[in-house]
């Protein structure tokens, strides 16, 4: 088979193609997880400020802001766990080299954690008024909000400032 092939075009204008004959290709996606975790974890971090703004004015749009705020993280974090399960599934990226004090583990039950205070903080923030922030609400978002921060701070340091994280060609 010819490496060069000439086809004309409607127009009449020659087109050359090239084929590439045993040239191994490699295509490399990156992990989705990664790209999908800060998104719940803003929206949990939202929904501890405008908590505390409820409660300090007591003006029922930031009660509706924190439900709202909690509902999209819940979904978020969701399809960000689904996102993990895929990528562990596809094996995108293997943790190498990791010494004992620093596994993914805790990043990964503090997401999880995070995630079910989440959605038990939407449980109570559908209550009424005053009693859906103040003061289970609150509580369970300030939670949250150290479960996020830590969990994340622990993901960033193992994964990506130690270089732990290589991507695997398969």
């Amino acid at each position: 088979m010819p490496s060069d092939i000439t086809r004309s075009t409607v127009q009449g204008t020659p087109i050359h193609l090239t084929t590439v004959e045993n040239t191994p290709v490699e295509v490399v996606r990156a992990p989705l997880y990664p790209m999908l975790v800060p998104f719940p974890s803003a929206c949990f971090i939202g929904a501890f400020f405008t908590d505390l703004a409820y409660w300090r004015t007591a003006e029922m749009m930031w009660a509706d802001f924190s439900a709202w705020l909690l509902f999209v993280g819940a979904v978020l974090g969701g399809i960000a766990l689904i996102a993990g399960l895929i990528d562990l599934a596809q094996r995108r990226y293997l943790v190498i080299q990791a010494p004992a004090w620093a596994p993914t583990w805790p990043h990964v039950l503090g997401n999880l954690l995070a995630l079910g205070l989440a959605i038990l903080n939407c449980f109570v923030h559908s209550r009424d008024a005053w009693t859906s922030v103040v003061p289970q609400g609150l509580i369970l978002s300030a939670l949250a909000l150290v479960v996020v921060l830590t969990s994340n701070w622990i993901g960033w340091s193992v994964l990506v400032q130690r270089r732990r994280v290589v991507e695997v060609r398969s």
